[in-house]
């Protein structure tokens, strides 16, 4: 199960950070959704991974460490949740401001050149006919 979980953390952070280093504003937004997956799962596993355990006090069973599973994980992923979406929320918000105010997807706002020259600009041309 570690093994598992170690490889989806690790995969879904290599993922993250690759749409980081794109150009579009989409692929950011994405990267850094993936991130925040990958940092909810980090700090989950933080918690030690145990399955059919409460993680709060019960009547008639001892309360130590070993009949119980940490709450702290848990409301700190819940927390990181709301917070992620709230972010994502903002981000989109920017990225379509962004596209609109520079008609460009780009990050930086700027178009990549293209090999073509405009037809008013053509070799041989000076201004003016």
């Amino acid at each position: 199960m570690e093994l598992a979980l170690a490889s989806a953390i690790g995969v879904l952070a290599a993922i993250g950070i690759y749409l980081l280093l794109r150009a579009r504003s989409f692929d950011v937004i994405l990267g850094m959704t993936f991130l925040s997956y990958a940092t909810n799962l980090l700090i989950f596993a933080g918690g030690r991974l145990v399955s059919g355990k409460a993680p709060v006090l019960r009547e008639g069973i001892d309360s130590d460490l070993g009949n119980y599973t940490d709450p702290l994980p848990q409301a700190l992923v819940l927390t990181a949740i709301v917070i992620a979406f709230a972010m994502t929320a903002v981000s989109i918000v920017l990225a379509m401001r962004s596209r609109s105010d520079n008609h460009s997807d780009h990050v930086d706002a700027h178009e990549e050149e293209s090999d073509t020259a405009p037809a008013d600009t053509a070799p041989g041309r000076e201004g003016g006919a």
